[in-house]
């Protein structure tokens, strides 16, 4: 009985300082939270989710091209390896059959990459992954070699600063769109692209909708809320992130918490 009374006050001592220095260190954690297993893909409206080893789309049969891709693009995988270029293959995995290369012979567009091949230069896998015409989308040279190519290399910009992002990438498709080669791949007028940091103490995103034209323009000028793009797609963008802190984030068009140099 008297070792009981003697040691009940310092056990009663241990268990609330345990407790305080817990909630002390959660409440001040600047860390990355817990990414595992985060579930950062968009709704789709074609009900046809493809899964590759290195990014995920949703193909949209009627306008033969992915509504969107998304991939999670980390610092170290940013590398300036040099790797062969592979031919386009179309995508196996597409139940309905994407489009075929030769829809661009002489069509006066290039095969724009949606996920950038210089993004996944970390291995010859990740980096042939890239050529599925799953994968890409018609774009003109100045507009695929010009703007767009800029956003590309800021965003890798931004991985390595912020050290990792999600990014998902795609055409405005609508109805009335030009069209190429015979199994009629829409020319979209418009590009988005929408950035996740999805890390404390800021997390934040960014969109933007470019027309698909030659443009000088600084990017910021593209900014957009990711509500905006949303309403042109119909696609919920980050559905998995808790409703507070998604809807601060797609209904906000400011770009001040990233680094335009």
């Amino acid at each position: 009985m008297t070792f009981f009374k003697k040691t009940y006050p310092f056990k009663l001592f241990l268990s609330l300082f345990l407790l305080l220095f817990t909630l002390f260190s959660c409440d001040n954690d600047t860390s990355k939270p817990d990414l595992t297993g985060f579930n950062y893909f968009p709704t789709t409206t074609t009900k046809s989710i493809v899964k590759h080893k290195y990014y995920t789309l949703s193909y949209n049969e009627k306008y033969e091209q992915a509504e969107w891709v998304a991939h999670h693009l980390k610092n170290e995988q940013i590398v300036s390896t040099t790797i062969k270029r592979p031919y386009f293959e179309q995508d196996p995995k597409v139940k309905t059959g994407s489009a075929d290369w030769k829809n661009f012979k002489n069509s006066g567009y290039t095969k724009g990459h949606l996920l950038p091949a210089a993004d996944r230069k970390f291995s010859k896998e990740a980096y042939y992954e890239t050529f599925l015409t799953s994968n890409v989308s018609p774009q003109v040279y100045d507009f695929n070699a010009g703007v767009w190519n800029r956003l590309e290399q800021k965003t890798r910009y931004w991985a390595q600063k912020y050290e990792e992002l999600y990014v998902i990438t795609g055409g405005i498709l609508s109805n009335q769109l030009k069209t190429i080669g015979y199994e009629d791949v829409a020319v979209p007028k418009y590009f988005y692209k929408i950035l996740l940091d999805y890390t404390k103490p800021e997390i934040k995103a960014i969109a933007f909708l470019i027309p698909h034209e030659k443009s000088n323009k600084a990017l910021y000028e593209f900014v957009v809320s990711i509500d905006k793009i949303e309403s042109l797609t119909g696609i919920d963008f980050f559905p998995a992130l808790p409703d507070g802190i998604e809807n601060d984030l797609e209904k906000s068009s400011d770009y001040k918490g990233w680094s335009f140099r």
